[in-house]
């Protein structure tokens, strides 16, 4: 009885390792975490409004770029649960032969104020 569930065990072990290596999965597209790096030049985002003016940006300090060709999105106010909310800068990509528009607020057509956000622009 013991000889049956040991050989039980092994046949179990050796099954389950082999199979692991018969997985087989397509391939998928990249992820990337930065969701500016690859916006087409057309596609326009939908502005935000606030009621509210949003504060004085504050002043980041830029730190040395971590890669060759990074280009350093500056932070800005977003409009966030019924508030202005800080997103820091950071470092993307760049893409050739465009350079970065940032996002700017303006009084906003209905009141309030609008932002727009950034994106790239050809050169």
């Amino acid at each position: 009885m013991i000889q049956r569930s040991r050989f039980g065990l092994a046949a179990a072990a050796l099954s389950a390792v082999t199979l692991t290596g018969c997985i087989v999965a397509p391939v998928g597209q990249p992820y990337y975490n930065d969701p500016y790096s690859n916006i087409p030049d057309t596609q326009a985002y939908a502005p935000i409004y606030a009621p509210i003016a949003p504060p004085a940006p504050y002043v980041e300090t830029v730190p040395v770029a971590p890669y060759v060709g990074a280009v350093w999105i500056g932070g800005y106010w977003n409009w966030s649960g019924g508030r202005h909310a800080w997103v820091p800068g950071r470092y993307v990509h760049g893409r050739p032969g465009y350079g970065w528009s940032p996002r700017t607020w303006s009084p906003g057509p209905r009141g309030g104020y609008q932002m727009r956000g950034g994106g790239w622009h050809r050169r």
